[in-house]
């Protein structure tokens, strides 16, 4: 006999709330389930192999659309996986993108610190920084 889930079930055993279950089944990324004789959502272990999939692709920061493609790809396997690659490898220079976005964020935040003279408000140069800056 198959093992069977509820949806709360499911979402126990990847991690994911129930809301995100019934917003992946939206979107397509996760298959309609059948319903039983009481109208509720009966899933199955490849619903649960897929929505794991969808939860650790997602951990490790792939957008929606390129889980997508993962999933595609996954079902295609006598397929080369250079595809595969080239979407991680985009993945991967996008991380590096924002990873020093951020660290310039860092240092620009450090500096304003840096010339803090722990004053009052009306003299901090952090609020100053902040201020928008009206050209005309």
């Amino acid at each position: 006999m198959m093992q069977t889930y509820t949806i709360g079930q499911l979402g126990r055993l990847t991690d994911t709330k129930v809301e995100t279950v019934r917003y992946y089944e939206r979107i397509g990324l996760l298959p309609h389930p059948p319903r039983s004789a009481g109208n509720y959502r009966v899933y199955d272990g490849a619903h649960l192999a897929r929505l794991g999939f969808i939860r650790r692709a997602r951990e490790l920061g792939f957008p929606l659309d390129q889980v997508r493609e993962l999933l595609e790809m996954s079902g295609q396997e006598a397929r080369s996986c250079e595809q595969v690659d080239e979407l991680v490898q985009a993945h991967v220079t996008d991380i590096e993108r924002r990873i020093h976005d951020l660290q310039t964020l860092r240092q620009e935040l450090m500096q304003l610190l840096a010339q803090c003279q722990h004053g009052k408000i009306a003299e901090c140069l952090i609020i100053e920084a902040l201020q928008p800056r009206v050209t005309g």
